[in-house]
């Protein structure tokens, strides 16, 4: 297995390090305070929309328009809902999946109204108002408090304080006061944005437990994802046969029979006593030995025996080693993996530095593998870009990663550089 620095930014200095953190919980808390001051307006909103709607739903029931009502006011919940899903990315880093189910047809109102995401959509404004009313003041607040502190020397002087307290005055009206205010600020910087994040995670995980996908939808949306893969799953194997049966028929099939040909002439001049038998047999040989080689490409294309022999860290160092431009590799995976996960990996590898070479023209790639819950792999290579992940090669390698639940990302802008990434569960 070998290493080298081709990845750079994995392995910076303490201090780079530390700023990279830095900037993060710098990033990670002004959402986390976007996120708190917009629960301000959108709190207040949501409760007037939820009362009014409530109100208009009631009056409706009672006449012909209810299921119509119904309808338009659940449609438009929804749509408010997925703005608020979208709102909790700020803290959550993605917006929280959406929950519902499709309905058509007849009784869309009735299954709508038996859908629990419905509910918990107008749940979520009712508890919005007073939940982003009280973070978001506290949030606000705080920041704002925060904030004179450390500037405290740039207005405190103009504040009068004939009657405060002398302490106060001493404060406030004393160069080395103010100073000591915005020291205090200073301080508490750090206090104050852990408040920040914890008050945004807070509101946030109540949203995810009314918004997110239940129970019941997880498993239908899992029904759903499973009979799209077992499907992909299927034509992935069918065109996989069929690619088999074209390489052997076109190829190590059509050399046998050109060498059984060869032998027949060859026989047939021996009975003459012909003597360019040698020639002949010397043909002969040369397209068994292409034949041969022809079957064994054919077999490391469905399984390599070194990654059955020796293992995926071995397999791909072996890749790496035989491809024409230099590829750094990293791997820190266990001995063994499962048998289809190591396959896939492989292939993600292979898939990943061949077209690096043939239609990317890099001059240099980077394999990464780690492995905790899930394997994952990295293809970087320095080339053109422009990869299209709708290709047979990618797509086939997307599809076989998504029949292990996996994940499979390709980015490729032009001008490079491209990064091919798989997510695979690997427990055994």
């Amino acid at each position: 297995m070998r290493r080298s620095d081709a990845f750079p930014a994995a392995r910076k200095r303490p201090a780079g390090a530390m700023i990279i953190r830095a900037r993060l919980r710098l990033v990670r808390t002004a959402r986390s305070f976007a996120y708190l001051a917009t629960s301000l307006v959108a709190g207040p909103i949501g409760f007037v929309w939820t009362l009014a709607t409530t109100v208009l739903m009631a009056v409706g029931a009672v006449t012909a328009l209810g299921a119509p009502v119904f309808l338009a006011v659940a449609w438009a919940d929804r749509h408010l809902a997925q703005l608020e899903r979208r709102r909790a990315a700020w803290v959550l880093g993605t917006a929280i999946a959406s929950p519902y189910l499709p309905v058509s047809g007849k009784g869309q109102a009735r299954r709508l109204a038996a859908q629990p995401a419905t509910w918990r959509d107008m749940a979520w404004f009712a508890v919005l108002f007073p939940l982003g009313l009280t973070l978001g003041i506290i949030a606000v607040v705080t920041a704002v408090v925060t904030a004179a502190a450390v500037i405290a020397p740039a207005w405190a002087w103009s504040v009068p304080e004939r009657r405060a307290h002398p302490l106060v005055q001493q404060a406030m009206g004393t160069h080395s006061g103010r100073l000591l205010i915005s020291a205090v600020g200073i301080a508490l910087i750090p206090i104050v944005m852990w408040l920040l994040r914890q008050l945004a995670s807070a509101q946030v995980r109540v949203a995810v437990a009314l918004l997110a996908p239940g129970e019941h939808g997880r498993l239908v949306r899992r029904a759903q994802e499973l009979a799209v893969t077992r499907a992909r799953v299927v034509d992935a194997q069918a065109a996989e046969l069929r690619r088999i049966e074209r390489d052997l028929h076109d190829g190590a099939q059509a050399r046998i029979v050109a060498a059984g040909m060869t032998l027949a002439l060859a026989e047939r001049r021996a009975r003459h006593g012909n003597a360019d038998i040698a020639d002949d047999v010397a043909t002969a040989r040369r397209q068994l030995d292409e034949a041969l080689a022809e079957l064994r490409r054919l077999v490391r294309g469905i399984h390599p025996p070194i990654l059955t022999d020796r293992g995926l860290a071995a397999a791909v160092s072996a890749l790496a080693g035989d491809s024409p431009v230099p590829v750094a590799v990293s791997i820190e995976v266990p001995e063994r993996l499962p048998p289809a996960v190591e396959s896939a990996a492989y292939f993600v590898v292979a898939e990943g530095l061949a077209n690096a070479v043939k239609y990317a023209g890099a001059t240099s790639c980077g394999v990464t593998m780690s492995a905790g819950d899930r394997l994952v792999t990295e293809v970087v290579d320095d080339g053109a870009g422009g990869a299209d992940p709708g290709g047979s090669g990618l797509d086939g390698l997307r599809r076989r990663i998504e029949a292990l639940d996996g994940t499979f990302t390709v980015i490729s802008p032009n001008g490079g550089p491209t990064r091919l990434r798989a997510e695979i569960p690997c427990a055994s």
